[in-house]
């Protein structure tokens, strides 16, 4: 790996969102004992809000009412890395 590269911040691959809630898919890399490389996906998820200081700030909890979209930013996330895997490409 270069050095550019290795210094390079993960760029998401995709987002969904739904309201305040997001799920991002990132692209990953990591060297198994032989130093092949192998590419893997992830996703996270958070809810933005704002504090009573009107700033913003994320979160990994959900209230009651969040729980619908947090299963749709979710569900468009898997059905978009189970389509990139049937074509070759997760």
């Amino acid at each position: 790996m270069n050095e550019t590269k290795h210094h390079q911040k993960n760029q998401p691959v995709k987002k969904f969102r739904s309201g305040a809630l997001t799920a991002t898919v990132w692209r990953n890399e990591t060297n198994d004992t032989n130093g092949n490389v192998t590419e893997y996906s992830t996703v996270t998820f958070e809810r933005s809000y704002k504090d009573k200081n009107d700033m913003w700030k994320t979160t990994n909890s959900l209230r009651v009412n969040d729980l619908p979209r947090a299963a749709l930013v979710l569900q468009k996330a898997y059905e978009y890395l189970a389509l990139q895997k049937e074509e070759g490409v997760a």
